[in-house]
């Protein structure tokens, strides 16, 4: 991949009444609740649709667009390592080494809290890995395993700061994405949610 250069290729019921006047009333309030309440879900389906258009991850051709000069830093300096199935590419609090974007396979990003081990996401073909590690403090956030074989090209840090500092918009460019990472996460937690409190409903 020639980062800059080249782009990654990497969804009527009625009943008689003796009132024929309330039953033209009951049937217009029923009607028009039933004509609210599809609107209203037609309106949230909207709504969720646009906020996950503000969160979607841009492609990583975009996310890394630079001059030829900042291009050719960068892919001089990223090498492409593979991993066996069940191999543990960094573990979370250690010194993060440098950016990472997923060439081939599938790679779990776990979190450790107390005593509990959570998987967080998959990350897949053309997804950059620990944004936030690369552009924080340096420390890995999770860990991350190999779900089955496959490779990874790294940026390292070194490199990753040198082409900040000749095109400070490519800074911009992932922080940006972080934040959608971020917002993603939230939005997603928050459908989790609802939906586990949407089955609870007939049981209560």
């Amino acid at each position: 991949m020639v980062f800059g250069l080249q782009k990654a290729r990497i969804a009527k019921h009625f009943r008689p009444q003796a009132d024929g006047r309330r039953v033209a009333l009951s049937t217009r309030r029923g009607a028009g609740c039933g004509a609210e309440t599809k609107g209203d879900e037609i309106m949230q389906r909207e709504a969720r649709s646009r906020r996950m258009e503000t969160v979607r991850a841009r492609p990583v051709a975009e996310l890394l667009e630079c001059p030829p000069a900042t291009g050719l830093l960068l892919n001089g300096a990223a090498p492409c390592i593979s991993f066996a199935a069940g191999e543990t590419v960094f573990r979370q609090s250690e010194t993060c080494l440098g950016l990472y974007l997923v060439v081939s396979g599938c790679f779990a990003r776990e979190i450790q809290r107390l005593e509990t081990r959570l998987t967080l996401s998959t990350a897949r073909a053309g997804d950059l890995v620990e944004l936030a590690a690369a552009l924080g403090d340096g420390h890995h956030t999770y860990t991350l395993t190999a779900h089955s074989a496959g490779s990874l090209m790294m940026l390292p840090i070194e490199t990753l700061n040198q082409a900040f500092q000749s095109y400070p918009p490519l800074r911009m460019h992932l922080l940006e994405e972080l934040a959608r990472e971020v917002s993603r996460a939230y939005y997603n937690c928050w459908l989790s949610r609802a939906a586990g409190r949407r089955r609870e409903r007939p049981a209560a």
